[in-house]
């Protein structure tokens, strides 16, 4: 964008068409404010948000009137939370490769290494995970797109590190036989092209093309945009001083020398480190406390509505942002279970197919395949963990199902040959028999 196509006045101006982006030159003496296509503005040339705007168009702006990137996202607290619950459980759960025989852990197999304790030099899983996660969410580098990158480092055709890369960074073609390339812009600039191959590609199951997942984040701009908007207004009320705790009421006249004397009182009750200290009132005054009024009670509701709006595209229910005013008690054991069902389960498809897709030979893939041990946070309480468990061992007379050595194994606890037998029953190899 040309200087001879930017206007900068001194004043918000409105501009008719929103398809003409179009800025006038002149130079005013006042603080500068550009205004761009239909209630697009910018500070200044400085401001962040007009490169945003000149980097991604129209497109980038919102109708709150600010440009939506990850890292103004990230510094709401329902998109920090969001984020970090999706991420920070991904990165949390145990990820192993099991063989599809018999379920059984592939500790042999180089892969089992590289998911479950060092996936690179500098990372662990858990931090791995996480990183990947949160790009796949739009919540790193530009995030236009729903994608998590990994280099795949081989020694011949066994896996020894993934290499996250920066999302902002990758480019994702599709060639004549539609397999896909990845064209990634190194840190000295250059561009280096890799095939399907040798690229881990985590993608949101929405999308545009087939090809690229659809950023969360970008999804729910509006909604951030407005919220960030609102707290502003907020902060300002603070900033300014415009907030009115109440009135001084006097039947006559004030005294010019009372009125020096209050003046000074109030004025050493300034700030917050003075709040609620006692002020004397002088020749018959009164104080009235100023009661809120029905557009503060809006105000509120709109924070409150849009924490709602925001969490929604993540699927994270109310009670887990801390927002919810109803006691769930025992009831949070299946919220928890509700959110993993409906807002982990996906991603945990997305992982494991993933995984399998890139990581895997197709031979390999008929042998192996990665799963995430969920069981920590499907548990119920340990009431509903011990009656579940005593009724798969066969206590009440029921037909049991489980091997001791399995309950233990989910608890992780060692096996053990040693368990005393049940109440009323004997040990009898692996079996327990009423006595």
């Amino acid at each position: 964008m040309s200087r001879q196509n930017m206007r900068v006045v001194d004043r918000p101006t409105s501009i008719p068409a929103v398809g003409r982006s179009r800025l006038a030159a002149e130079t005013k003496p006042a603080a500068p404010k550009a205004m761009v296509g239909e209630g697009a503005a910018f500070s200044g040339f400085g401001d962040p948000h007009l490169m945003e705007f000149i980097r991604g168009g129209l497109g980038a702006m919102t109708e709150a009137g600010v440009s939506i990137t990850p890292k103004l996202a990230m510094r709401n607290t329902t998109v920090l939370r969001c984020v970090s619950l999706i991420s920070f459980a991904i990165g949390m759960l145990p990820l192993q490769l099991h063989r599809r025989e018999d379920k059984s852990k592939a500790t042999e197999h180089p892969l089992y290494r590289v998911l479950h304790r060092r996936p690179n030099a500098w990372q662990t899983s858990y931090e791995f995970r996480a990183f990947m996660q949160q790009s796949a969410l739009g919540a790193v580098g530009d995030g236009r797109k729903g994608d998590a990158f990994a280099l795949i480092v081989r020694s011949g055709r066994k896996i020894l590190q993934l290499v996250p890369l920066d999302p902002s960074t990758v480019e994702v073609r599709q060639r004549n036989d539609w397999s896909l390339e990845y064209v990634v812009t190194r840190k000295d600039r250059q561009k280096q092209t890799f095939p399907q191959a040798d690229i881990f590609h985590l993608r949101f199951g929405l999308s545009d093309d087939g090809i690229s997942g659809l950023s969360l984040v970008k999804q729910a701009a509006e909604a951030i945009a407005l919220a960030i908007q609102t707290e502003k207004a907020a902060a300002r009320l603070f900033r300014n001083g415009m907030l009115v705790g109440g009135m001084l009421k006097h039947p006559a006249e004030l005294t010019p020398e009372s009125y020096a004397r209050l003046q000074a009182s109030m004025a050493d009750r300034e700030g917050a480190e003075n709040a609620h200290r006692t002020l004397i009132l002088e020749e018959g005054m009164t104080f009235d406390t100023a009661s809120a009024t029905g557009r503060d009670s809006q105000a509120i509701e709109q924070r409150k509505f849009q924490i709602e709006d925001i969490a929604r595209p993540f699927g994270v229910p109310r009670p887990l942002l801390n927002v919810d005013d109803t006691s769930w008690g025992s009831g949070i054991d299946v919220l928890g279970q509700f959110f993993v069902r409906y807002g982990l389960n996906p991603w945990f498809e997305a992982w494991q197919q993933a995984i399998e897709r890139s990581l895997l030979t197709e031979p390999e893939a008929d042998v192996y395949e990665a799963k995430f041990n969920a069981g920590g946070l499907l548990r119920g309480s340990m009431k509903d963990q011990a009656d579940f468990f005593a009724k798969g061992l066969g206590a009440g007379g029921h037909a049991p199902w489980l091997h001791p050595d399995e309950p233990r194994d989910w608890m992780d606890l060692p096996p053990r040959t040693d368990l005393p037998a049940a109440m009323g029953q004997t040990n009898n190899g692996d079996r327990n028999e009423p006595s």
